[in-house]
């Protein structure tokens, strides 16, 4: 690809770093700008070269910006944010409400739609990756069943979520699988879950500002919908000290597990994995990859608001249909 992909971040937190470093690891792409709802002249960049803007003047970038990668938080930001910068970009994000991304879909569509863009929504490695091989599975072995695990592992939508309530200084929530529900599985017994109680539970380590309301706060998170209302959940109320020496890092993974029968006595069991370091850089390095196919479908006529499953996987690469076939094929 000759022209390179011009970038601009829509917010600066952890994905948003992720996605500055990214952009390193890409020939075919640069970084125009960050936008961020702070005052631009109190951030620091990773790279002296990134330029930061504030997020109320992106009109001014309109022309100048391929793919703009969205990466506030799917709790409150995306659902308002999202459709307005729809409006004037194309776009790709990682929403992550599992039980509200149809309604986020439809709301993107209109959006993108209506002014002639592209939006990629829930793109990251769930919802994403194990989307992808949830439903190839589910495809290829259809008498069965679809089983996920999370971690242990930090969730950057579910930290972020925890982050945004009153009194809050600071916060991050680990996900935990429990082991004996995985060893059912990969056992071949095929058990059946009745809720995500069953098979994974949230622990939250959290940062008070002075003089906040501790049991409030813990009841708040325990009952939050979609994030932690499912789950038995456990708070930590913890310094802001601990929390520097021992909850800065942001490990995660997971598991998609499906197992099945092709026949009466004949077991079948597919899995995809994920180990990662940085949970944020990886979701970056995913919507990365994505950035590249739909700056491709949109230059093909594309519009409107797609997922994972619309794009094409060859489109991620930036080798060439005879490189895929004779080194990946």
């Amino acid at each position: 690809m000759d022209k390179k992909i011009k970038i601009g971040i829509y917010g600066y937190g952890n994905l948003g770093k992720g996605i500055e470093i990214g952009i390193k690891n890409n020939k075919d792409m640069e970084l125009v700008g960050i936008f961020t709802h702070r005052n631009p002249t109190d951030i620091t960049p990773i790279y002296e070269e990134s330029k930061i803007y504030s997020s109320n003047n992106i009109e001014d970038f309109k022309d100048k910006i391929d793919i703009m990668i969205l990466c506030v938080g799917s709790a409150l930001d995306l659902p308002i944010e999202g459709p307005k910068v729809a409006k004037l970009f194309t776009t790709i994000d990682s929403f992550d409400t599992h039980a509200k991304i149809y309604n986020y879909y439809q709301s993107m569509n209109t959006s993108a739609k209506e002014n002639n863009n592209l939006s990629l929504i829930a793109c990251g490695w769930d919802p994403g990756l194990f989307s992808l091989n949830r439903c190839l599975f589910e495809s290829i072995l259809p008498l069965g069943e679809n089983y996920v695990f999370y971690g242990r592992g930090l969730s950057q939508g579910h930290s972020n979520a925890v982050r945004k309530i009153p009194g809050v200084k600071n916060a991050v929530q680990y996900t935990v699988p429990y082991d004996e529900a995985i060893n059912q599985v990969k056992s071949g017994k095929n058990p059946h879950f009745s809720s995500v109680k069953e098979t994974m539970w949230r622990e939250c380590f959290v940062v008070l500002e002075e003089n906040a309301d501790k049991e409030k706060i813990e009841k708040e998170i325990k009952q939050m919908p979609d994030y932690f209302a499912p789950y038995n959940t456990v708070v930590h109320f913890i310094s802001e000290d601990e929390f520097q020496k021992n909850h800065t890092s942001m490990p995660h993974g997971g598991f998609v597990l499906r197992s099945g029968k092709t026949s009466k006595n004949t077991n079948q069991l597919a899995e995809f994995s994920l180990k990662l370091d940085s949970n944020p850089e990886f979701t970056a390095s995913v919507l990365l990859a994505y950035a590249r196919a739909i700056y491709k479908m949109k230059n093909l006529g594309t519009t409107g608001a797609i997922s994972v499953l619309d794009v094409p996987i060859s489109l991620l690469s930036s080798k060439t249909k005879e490189e895929l076939l004779n080194k990946i094929i």
